[in-house]
This record gives C-alpha cells, structure tokens and sequence, in this order.
C-alpha cells in the first residue's frame, strides 16, 4: 500500500468507527405521532421541526479588521506594501502609503458583496 493511502487510512479512521454505547437515537425512530401542533416522541413531549430557513450571512473575520465603510459607502483600507523590504522603496511611496486610503469603485463593490454583506 503506498504510503499516501495509509496516511489518508489513518486520517479518516474516525468515520469507521463508531461505538454503538450511549448512542442517541436518531430523531426519526422517536417520533411516534403526528398532531396539528407538531410531532411527538414516545414519552410525549413535543419535537420542535427542522426549520427550513436560510443560513445567515457572516461577515468575514478578516475584512473586519482590513476595511472600514464611510458614512457615503466608500470602503477604506490601508495601504499595501509597508510590511517588509523598506529599503528598497522609495521616499515618495513611503509617504504616499501612509495612512488608509478609499478603494476605487469596483473594488469596494467586491468587497461589500463578498465580505461585508451586513456592512460593519
């Protein structure tokens, strides 16, 4: 066997094994019966049903901390560039990343869709 396989044999050895000791019964075999209110499980008391609603949209982590929006929908951001390798900028790029500075149109409408759909 090669050693790809055994790593990946390993990895996954989890899903094979399942104790059957102290197992919750799946929801299905505890409903017993079905009323105008909802479903009952044998010792009656009521199951609440799987909602069927969307998931929420989540702003990402990371554009929380990269981008602001102003108060007209602009999206700020810092400059990039000035984490490492200053010697070899120039002067003037080193002044001029100073600071945040406002994306450019089509780049703030990408990040407000992708990353920041509720806004900050």
């Amino acid at each position: 066997m090669p050693w790809q396989f055994r790593m990946l044999a390993g990895r996954f050895r989890h899903w094979t094994r399942r104790s059957t000791t102290n197992a919750p019964a799946p929801l299905a075999k505890t409903v017993t019966g079905l009323s105008q209110k909802g479903f009952f499980n044998e010792a009656g008391e009521e199951l609440s049903e799987r909602s069927s609603k969307m998931p929420k949209m989540k702003t990402k982590s990371s554009a929380k901390k990269r981008f602001k929006i102003t108060a007209t929908g602009k999206v700020k951001a810092a400059a990039a560039g000035k984490r490492h390798g200053m010697i070899k900028r120039t002067n003037k790029f080193i002044r001029d990343a100073r600071g945040t500075m406002v994306l450019a149109e089509p780049d703030g409408r990408k990040v407000v869709k992708n990353y920041l759909p509720n806004g900050l």
